[in-house]
């Protein structure tokens, strides 16, 4: 079982940057692969970017990509996403997942674990 809270939501103009930080409970952490997904007011949830296991792999939305940054740091139990370049349209609540060893990382079916979002708004 894996309990994952977001933070680090907020308003910011566009061009600004925010760092979002997931952090999961449990010993098993460093076993998941661990991902970002984004769902805008009236639109499906698409995924971000995701990273193994072990930090070595990373896989980006084309519409994310070169101006997001996804890491983690399995001493602390905690994945990040640095957001920079922020524009109008990366306005969404933001939510981290975990998923085992299989499965599609694109794919939010295949993710086991949430968590409960972190709203954020960029200004035009």
């Amino acid at each position: 079982q894996v309990q994952l809270v977001e933070s680090g939501g907020g308003l910011v103009q566009a061009g600004g940057s925010l760092r979002l930080s997931c952090a999961a409970s449990g010993r098993t952490f460093s076993s998941y692969n661990m991902g970002w997904f984004r769902q805008g007011q009236g639109k499906e949830r698409e995924f971000v970017a995701t990273i193994s296991w072990h930090g070595v792999t990373t896989y980006y939305a084309d519409s994310v990509k070169g101006r997001f940054t996804i890491s983690r740091d399995n001493a602390k139990n905690t994945v990040y996403l640095q957001m920079n370049s922020l524009k109008p349209e990366d306005t969404a609540v933001y939510y981290c997942a975990a998923r085992g060893k299989s499965g599609s990382y694109y794919n939010a079916f295949d993710y086991d674990y949430w968590g409960q979002g972190t709203q954020v708004t960029v200004s035009s």
